[in-house]
């Protein structure tokens, strides 16, 4: 029998460090966590197990929002860490990230499953030795034209594509609140599928 999301404690958005990365598609994870921290009012970050570490209390537990700082493709050693620091099982473990098989503007809520790809949930999934991870997937769509992927998430987002993106970001992050008050099973059930799109991916 599969293993089922559990009350989140970790939130871990994926996402590249420095400023050349900063307002990019990648970094989606990135923005959903400042966004979270903007909302708790958070003012004290830490530097722990290869990541930027913030503490909010919601519902009257303690849940960790994380940055790993040691790149995408490697996301998966400071997320272990974490969890191990923390006390934190797979099933607690929600990660946020961007993911091109989405429509851009559409947000969906998935457990457990492989990594489609995705360098930084691969190094998570490689890691922690588990699938049985929650994520909330930011859609960004396809590269257009023969643009390569990898240009196509590492672009400098500006002007209406930035704003877009912004508003993407902020729904992420209700959609991270409603996992944490309300369970990873019910926020997939209320979220998902609200865009036009297909919501089977």
């Amino acid at each position: 029998m599969p293993e089922q999301p559990d009350t989140i404690l970790l939130v871990a958005g994926l996402g590249n460090p420095g400023e050349e990365y900063a307002h990019t598609r990648h970094n989606a994870g990135f923005m959903t966590i400042d966004e979270l921290a903007r909302r708790a009012g958070v003012r004290y970050w830490k530097s722990q197990a290869g990541a930027e570490v913030a503490t909010v209390s919601r519902g009257g537990r303690t849940v960790v929002l994380a940055k790993p700082q040691s790149f995408m493709n490697t996301s998966g050693g400071p997320v272990s860490k974490l969890c191990s620091a923390y006390g934190v099982t797979p099933q607690q473990l929600l990660v946020v990230h961007d993911e091109m098989d989405i429509p851009a503007g559409d947000v969906r809520v998935k457990f457990g499953g492989g990594h489609a790809g995705h360098n930084g949930l691969r190094s998570i999934i490689d890691k922690l030795g588990s699938r049985e991870f929650s994520r909330v997937r930011v859609g960004i769509g396809q590269a257009p034209g023969r643009m390569p992927g990898a240009d196509f998430v590492l672009r400098q987002l500006k002007g209406a594509f930035a704003e877009e993106f912004a508003l993407e970001v902020d729904k992420a992050a209700t959609i991270v609140e409603t996992c944490l008050d309300d369970g990873v099973s019910h926020a997939r059930d209320q979220h998902n599928g609200l865009h036009k799109a297909d919501s089977s991916a």
